[in-house]
């Protein structure tokens, strides 16, 4: 990349670059640790689809085997090799893309060898899929499986069918910080190397979901107009394997072999949630998600026969997670009456645009980068609470969903200092030249300045009477030492061996509250 000529180009370049170092080093634990979860859920999501597609596979498989079914069972068995060897061919260049991004971003952790040992790595995803444009092959290669996936099933039903399959590319939304609708920067520009490991878990997911439905769809076809069949598998399909508290969860509850004359009946085994009646074979389900964790619901699926009542047990899981709202103090670990406070937030689940900061006897205004607020406390010490709010889903009315508390101090007291001494020995030449005595805050990371409002001088010089006090006081501008004649009078004879004393100074900083700081005694030399 070309370094800008033109002054004010590099300066925001260079402005770019900090913004950026400092939203890396502002990603809370909280919000890291939340993504690992996630990412060990959807895996352990992915390996109970594994294992039920499997089931229905090998039913494929055993009826083409039975006598009189091999002709029309093979080429939907055929159909079925197909897309198992393309989702599993697909997982695996998801699961190397994992690789990629841990190694970017360092390798992996010494405690968790399926975990980046830096989590909060930004780069990472940035250079890779962003930068190098290696989310475009990404997004054309899940294009093409979903494509190749709705034409594996009955044209007839082609359209319908499309619009359940989970594996689907969404197009990004154009917005001041992705005006073009990159779908590569919507989705991984600044992405922490643990998030990522998420949404790839979460892309293997969609992938397996939707190899599901398929092999479901052809084991459906191959027996389209069968009337008997004396094997069945309970299947529980979840529409989703991780939900946040709140959120609706369904699922479809079907027979993996089956036509629209049957009408089977769902048992609920312990209660939860809702059941409807068949449809076409299948059963609609839905609750509300409610706790945290590992949800499992359990029942039976009872269908009618010539030989008597067919029951099957079937279950399925679900993980519940809260919204992990967190705000970052960015400066310092309180807030500081009289000056501005930078906080970063965020709420998992929800988009950065639709969470914002409730505080009362507060300030609270957007700074430059979403996600990040100003906050001007009042002028009283103590503690303030600071709600995090956010829009729901459906950009409803707003609800709480974290609250924080904050310590509110006084800026420190600054230190009086004259020609950057606060004391001891100075040169007479030196002493002579200067204009005013200062106030210094140190190790504060704030901006905030305290200007000298009154201070008293005095002078002993060597072998002669003292010479004050001397008063000054200036509250509009801030005091200087040739504000009173009769000390630069003083000063411009001063010599070795001379004292100085500078006493009973005060000054007043962001807040307006007065300040007595330390006196100030030199020896000239």
């Amino acid at each position: 990349m070309s370094i800008p000529k033109e002054p004010r180009q590099l300066m925001i370049n260079l402005m770019y670059l900090v913004l950026t170092a400092l939203l890396a080093l502002n990603v809370s634990n909280e919000i890291l640790n939340a993504f690992k979860t996630l990412s060990v859920s959807i895996d352990r999501s992915n390996e109970s689809i594994e294992q039920k597609t499997q089931e229905v596979y090998d039913q494929i498989v055993e009826n083409e085997k039975a006598p009189g079914q091999a002709d029309k069972v093979r080429p939907y068995r055929i159909k079925a090799d197909e897309v198992v060897k393309r989702c599993d061919d697909m997982v695996k260049y998801l699961k190397d893309w994992k690789h990629k991004v841990v190694m970017e971003a360092g390798g992996y952790s010494h405690t968790d060898s399926t975990m980046p040992d830096k989590m909060d790595n930004i780069d990472a995803t940035t250079l890779l899929l962003v930068e190098k444009k290696g989310g475009d092959d990404l997004r054309k290669r899940i294009e093409e499986l979903r494509q190749f996936l709705i034409d594996q099933v009955d044209k007839r039903d082609a359209d319908q069918f499309a619009k359940t399959l989970p594996l689907a590319v969404k197009p990004a939304v154009k917005n001041e910080h992705n005006p073009t609708g990159d779908w590569n920067i919507e989705n991984f520009e600044h992405m922490p190397a643990v998030a990522s490991l998420a949404l790839f878990s979460k892309f293997q997911n969609d992938v397996r979901a939707s190899q599901q439905l398929v092999i479901d769809k052809l084991y459906k076809e191959a027996h389209l107009k069968d009337l008997k069949f004396d094997t069945i598998a309970a299947i529980a399909l979840p529409s989703q394997s991780y939900a946040l508290e709140g959120d609706k969860i369904q699922a479809s509850i079907l027979l993996a072999a089956f036509n629209k004359a049957v009408k089977p009946e769902v048992k609920m085994m312990g209660g939860g949630g809702s059941i409807k009646p068949a449809q076409n074979g299948v059963v609609p389900w839905e609750t509300v998600a409610k706790g945290t964790g590992l949800q499992t619901v359990r029942g039976k699926i009872v269908l009618q026969s010539d030989g008597g009542p067919i029951e099957k047990e079937w279950k399925f899981e679900y993980m519940v997670g809260t919204t992990g709202a967190s705000m970052q103090l960015d400066k310092m670990n309180v807030f500081y009456i009289g000056v501005d406070n930078p906080v970063t937030v965020a709420a998992a689940g929800y988009s950065v645009e639709d969470v914002y900061l409730d505080a009362p006897g507060c300030k609270v205004r957007d700074s430059s980068a979403k996600g990040h607020f100003i906050i001007r406390t009042g002028e009283k010490i103590g503690k303030v609470n600071i709600n995090i709010m956010a829009k729901g889903k459906d950009k409803g009315a707003a609800k709480n969903v974290g609250v924080m508390e904050v310590r509110v101090k006084r800026i420190p007291d600054p230190v009086a200092k004259l020609g950057g001494s606060t004391g001891g020995s100075m040169p007479a030449g030196t002493f002579r030249i200067q204009i005013a005595p200062a106030a210094t805050l140190e190790s504060f990371d704030f901006a905030a300045s305290f200007k000298i409002i009154s201070f008293t001088y005095s002078m002993l010089p060597k072998g002669r009477d003292i010479v004050g006090p001397f008063n000054v006081e200036n509250r509009a501008v801030g005091c200087r030492l040739g504000d009173n004649p009769n000390i630069r009078k003083a000063m411009d004879g001063a010599r070795a061996g001379d004292k100085v004393f500078i006493e009973n100074i005060k000054a007043v900083g962001p807040d307006g509250q007065p300040r007595i700081l330390n006196s100030i005694v030199l020896t000239l030399i």
